[in-house]
């Protein structure tokens, strides 16, 4: 994970995004929006859900696009889905995703485009896109992507989860995270693209039974 992201790279992509899914070439710049979600991205109590992690999130969409109908809204639904973050907060996708629906058509795009990066914000809650949901796939591969990590990385990720949700006493986040990692095993299938289900699938699954490993034993 970047600790210094480019913050200009980045609103270059969200400019870039943003002009495909407009009607027309006119409309606001797209500075302004770009940096209100990299102020939310950037939040201090944030360890996990980051600037680093918005943008491996659309690294991954690009790694994906081939398998998306409208790639650029599965952009504008990766900057937006964590736009809110509040680790002891269950709304945080629903305020994430009116967001969108307020700022996106100022930004000059159209209702029907807004209202699916709005419906794909929200699918986060769950990562269970249906079968004929290719963009939804798309997302939902991208921001589960770090579960396939190399062991050292996904360690890093385990651990800044952990320290945002430092307020959960130890064994209560054992027990909560190891739910967690249960429920993510016992899906048939973690990743919905073919990508998705060749690379990442069995790492995932590697990272995931080891941390409940660790977890079990900590727990002893």
């Amino acid at each position: 994970m970047a600790e210094h992201p480019d913050l200009d790279a980045l609103r270059i992509r969200f400019a870039r995004a943003l002009h495909g899914a407009r009607a027309t070439a006119d409309g606001p710049d797209p500075v302004p929006y770009a940096d209100d979600l990299l102020r939310r991205w950037s939040q201090p109590h944030r360890r996990y859900h980051t600037v680093a992690h918005l943008t491996a999130v659309l690294d991954h969409i690009d790694t994906l696009e081939q398998y998306a109908a409208d790639p650029d809204v599965v952009r504008l639904a990766g900057w937006f889905h964590d736009a809110f973050y509040l680790p002891e907060r269950s709304e945080n996708e629903e305020r994430s995703a009116r967001l969108a629906e307020r700022a996106l058509p100022e930004a000059g795009v159209p209702e029907e485009k807004t209202a699916e990066v709005a419906r794909l914000v929200r699918l986060t809650v769950t990562h269970d896109p249906a079968d004929d949901d290719p963009d939804g796939q798309v997302l939902c591969d991208a921001d589960l992507a770090i579960l396939a990590a190399p062991a050292q990385v996904y360690a890093a990720y385990a651990a800044a989860v952990r320290e945002e949700y430092h307020f959960v006493p130890e064994d209560a986040f054992r027990e909560g995270r190891s739910a967690i990692l249960r429920e993510l095993l016992g899906h048939p299938r973690l990743f919905r693209t073919p990508h998705g289900q060749r690379h990442w699938e069995a790492a995932a699954r590697r990272n995931l039974a080891a941390e409940l490993a660790e977890l079990k034993k900590l727990s002893r």
